[in-house]
């Protein structure tokens, strides 16, 4: 029997997902990453950068730049949150740690985003279960919790997720209010004032935080599909609501907000258009493939058994908003030159798709997802503490020779309160593999609790056991110690086609006084990238500037620079 509807659910299948596991799985995501760490290379540590710049009044807070270095990709918003938290940030207090927090909570919100979006589009009639002869179906709200439960693992599972989303950039602070926009129009048949508000705040502050192209499409796109859905609620019979008004003042406001960033300099077309050759497409085929598994096949699956609801002439608002949202971003993938952060937004709406996966999913497959998410979690758990275990004691001797090969001088020590959390994490991940394998079958969500618990266990463990080497591999320290043990806090540097990061790294970890190098005629010290095979520029006037010190980075041997001694002249 092929139904218009292939949800065909029990009431003993929408079993709630026990709350204190999911917040604390969430949770546990969320922290690893954003404590313990120092900015990373290099878009973390340049957003560092522009927040210190505006905290300090170097810089107009309409314009954001670092020694007159403007970002790559205009945005306010993030800069503010950021140079906001540092001015009331206590005396002494650990900046890299108190600048991440509101970095924290807009991932937060993007998780309340997802599941909240999910409950709502799962709320809608097209969605429901179909309804059984003589009872027993699940029920309409304890269906919707069980889905959005399966929307956040999907959304916690999907790898692309972890490293973009505990930096301090635009990118997170655009998934945040596009998961806050995702909610907002999924919920607005059932609701008015917090929808509305969410909706105008989720433009706004993607169109503030470097995305208002983005932004207007989402508002016009979700105000299109409003407009058109006539239902306000849950029930086949809910009220008629004029969502043709409603979907007009959305949109009203959408193009509003999108003329505002045009005033404020962010709308700045930066389109590059897809190139007709083969290691192009490769390229951002494999990057769509791995940035959003496991969701984008679960999401394929859901397109495929609701087919018959997707493309007939009534709108079904759980497929149709999504969807939307997916073109929009992977649109925005192919003509953007950061692919991945582009990307980053389609994730809830991959999330909540994938969803609607869940009920129609055959035991087999099912049965497939837990058995590779085993192997693949569970393998790459173990390598990570192996690795560890080498870099602590040189056993086995294989993996320890390529740490220090990959990331020579480092020195690995033990640290008690990582290893714990660790060691926690793993035994509950073996206490999970050993639920999954008993009799708990019913719940639909069932399918993503490894897979969202396997990426949660990977992140923590490389967060905790190698945090000592990926800082020592990512962040820009080891330079700033060998230029502080050069030039004095009292000195100023000036500075000449250094990137930006590396300036922001000197300047927030260093404290030291650089300045643009035609701005600096007093300044003793002149840092400058090198020319090939780390020759020293030509465009330098030797006349006035001598070598003195070429400070290379450990890990990444192409980012260095030269640090030049003006001579003296009589």
């Amino acid at each position: 029997m092929n139904l218009p509807n292939p949800a065909i659910v029990a009431q003993a299948s929408v079993r709630r997902l026990p709350r204190p596991a999911l917040i604390l799985l969430c949770l546990a995501f969320i922290g690893a990453g954003f404590i313990g760490r120092d900015g990373w290379r290099s878009a973390d540590l340049s957003a560092l950068g522009f927040m210190a710049a505006l905290q300090r009044g170097e810089a107009s807070w309409l314009q954001p730049a670092l020694l007159g270095i403007r970002p790559d990709f205009p945005a306010l918003l993030p800069y503010w949150l950021g140079a906001w938290v540092l001015e009331i940030a206590p005396a002494h207090a650990d900046t890299d740690f108190w600048v991440r927090i509101p970095f924290a909570l807009l991932l937060t919100i993007a998780f309340i985003g997802t599941w909240y979006g999910s409950y709502y589009l799962a709320r809608s009639p097209a969605a429901q279960p179909v309804a059984f002869a003589f009872g027993g179906e699940a029920r309409p709200t304890d269906y919707a919790r069980a889905m959005a439960d399966g929307g956040v693992l999907a959304f916690l599972a999907s790898l692309g997720l972890a490293q973009l989303g505990h930096e301090t950039t635009p990118a997170l602070a655009q998934l945040g209010f596009t998961a806050l926009l995702f909610y907002a129009l999924s919920a607005l048949p059932y609701h008015r004032t917090g929808p509305a508000l969410s909706a105008v705040v989720g433009m706004a502050g993607l169109s503030l935080s470097g995305a208002p192209a983005v932004s207007l499409l989402f508002g016009l796109g979700g105000a299109c599909i409003h407009a058109i859905d006539k239902r306000t609620g849950a029930e086949e019979h809910a009220p008629v609501r004029n969502t043709a008004a409603e979907a007009t003042a959305l949109a009203v406001v959408a193009l509003l907000i999108a003329w505002s960033a045009r005033a404020l300099g962010l709308w700045v077309w930066k389109v590059e258009w897809p190139a007709l050759s083969w290691d192009y497409w490769n390229g951002h085929v494999q990057l769509l493939l791995w940035f959003t598994w496991p969701s984008w096949p679960l999401a394929l699956y859901s397109v495929w058994r609701w087919r018959k609801q997707l493309f007939n002439l009534h709108i079904s608002r759980h497929l149709s908003l999504p969807a939307w949202f997916i073109v929009t971003s992977v649109g925005s993938m192919l003509l953007s030159g950061s692919p991945d952060r582009s990307l980053l937004l389609a994730l809830p709406a991959f999330a909540a798709m994938a969803a609607f996966a869940l009920p129609t999913l055959r035991r087999q497959v099912a049965a497939l997802i837990d058995w590779f998410t085993l192997l693949f979690f569970t393998g790459c758990g173990i390598i990570i503490w192996v690795v560890w275990i080498a870099m602590q004691t040189g056993v086995p001797p294989q993996p320890a020779a390529n740490v220090a090969r990959l990331a020579p001088g480092f020195d690995a020590r033990f640290q008690l309160l990582p290893f714990v959390f660790a060691l926690a994490a793993t035994l509950a991940w073996a206490w999970l593999v050993r639920w999954r394998a008993g009799r708990h079958r019913a719940a639909i969500w069932k399918s993503l609790v490894l897979p969202a618990s396997g990426a949660s266990l990977c992140w923590l463990l490389l967060m905790t056991l190698w945090m000592p080497l990926l800082d020592y591999a990512q962040s820009a320290k080891t330079m700033v110690r060998q230029t502080r043990a050069i030039i004095s806090a009292d000195q100023c540097a000036a500075v000449m086609n250094i990137d930006v990061a590396q300036i922001a790294a000197l300047r927030w970890y260093g404290q030291l006084d650089l300045r643009q190098a035609t701005n600096a005629a007093e300044c003793p010290w002149l840092l400058t990238e090198p020319a090939g095979n780390a020759e020293i520029s030509p465009s330098i006037d030797r006349s006035q500037w001598a070598p003195h010190t070429l400070v290379q980075h450990p890990v990444a041997g192409s980012e260095m620079f030269w640090i030049l001694k003006r001579l003296k002249t009589d």
